[in-house]
């Protein structure tokens, strides 16, 4: 796969990257298969894929496990990504998001032992903490770095007035966040920001946690333990009407000879050169598919009958629940 820069970092990573959450929790939990899992990151590094996406969060630190058991003889064929921030009990309770610069160095050497690497190729702040300066928690994350520990820094859910006082402490590399068909509220200023500042953009659930892939006809589609039975867009009436703008997306894929899921990620490749999405899949069968995105060129007139059908703001309920919500655009 021809490589993409993250912005003017010089970070050259795959044009889709592999997000790796899903192979330990949140999505169908219950059909947890490591080894499979290995599998798939195996296939897609075979593949010619270089960029895997992890966090200390997913899992409980077991996801950031299972890279490191992939990983282990093929170091150097990986772009590796992880994150801090999110704190988390052992047994799994969320207890709110942690910037200081204790918690920063920590959270790596507990990341580099969990992966079993010296140094972290990409590391994100998962969510800003607003009782935290920026700049404390970036001038740590920059320690990191002179240390030898990390190589590139990343931001991920940050605002455009965070994202300037973070690059003015250090380079920051990447700004990862939500984007897709129907998530493009990135487009409004967080994209022209980071743009601005020659930072690069990764895309995370550019498959709509699934639903732009059309597999999903009824909640029951779900099983009972998935997170995303309590997201909004996946609940009631937007689920219906969500369905509807899925079905037409499928209609074009139809009559263009690839998947909805396909013609949803060549459409986040099309937005530009700096923007690198990361689906996520734990069954090789749907890794193939999203790989074969990259072969799938849109046309000018394809790209505006697709944005006629999903412009922005067009699905309907939020992104996440309202507590989660509250820790977007900080």
């Amino acid at each position: 796969m021809m490589e993409r820069t993250l912005g003017r970092s010089g970070l050259r990573v795959s044009p889709l990257g592999l997000g790796c959450m899903g192979m330990s929790e949140f999505y169908d939990p219950g059909a947890r298969d490591d080894a499979e899992s290995i599998r798939v990151i195996h296939r897609y590094l075979d593949s010619g894929g270089n960029f895997l996406d992890t966090a200390d969060m997913y899992g409980v630190g077991r996801n950031e496990e299972l890279v490191g058991r992939a990983i282990r003889d093929r170091r150097d064929q990986v772009v590796l990504a992880t994150k801090f921030g999110n704190v988390r009990s052992p047994d799994g309770a969320f207890l709110g998001v942690r910037g200081d610069a204790e918690y920063v160095r920590a959270c790596c050497d507990a990341s580099l032992k969990r992966l079993g690497v010296d140094v972290i190729d990409l590391y994100y702040q998962h969510r800003v903490d607003p009782r935290t300066p920026i700049e404390e928690t970036v001038g740590a994350m920059a320690e990191l770095v002179h240390a030898g520990k990390v190589r590139f820094l990343g931001l991920s859910e940050a605002a455009p007035a965070t994202i300037r006082r973070a690059a003015a402490i250090h380079p920051i590399a990447a700004l990862q966040t939500e984007y897709s068909l129907w998530s493009r509220e990135a487009e409004e200023s967080v994209l022209p920001t980071v743009r601005g500042l020659g930072i690069g953009f990764v895309a995370y659930s550019p498959l709509g946690r699934g639903f732009l892939t059309g597999q999903y006809r009824s909640i029951e589609d779900l099983p009972a333990d998935d997170y995303r039975r309590h997201a909004p867009r996946f609940q009631g009436e937007n689920f219906r009407k969500n369905l509807d703008l899925v079905s037409e997306i499928g209609r074009i894929a139809a009559g263009k000879g690839c998947s909805a899921g396909q013609l949803a990620l060549a459409w986040v490749l099309a937005q530009g050169e700096d923007i690198v999405p990361i689906p996520g899949t734990k069954r090789a069968k749907y890794l193939d598919e999203n790989l074969g995105a990259a072969g799938v060129q849109l046309t000018a007139d394809e790209r505006k009958e697709i944005d006629s059908v999903l412009p922005m703001g067009a699905a309907s309920g939020d992104r996440y629940h309202a507590q989660a919500m509250q820790a977007i655009d900080r």
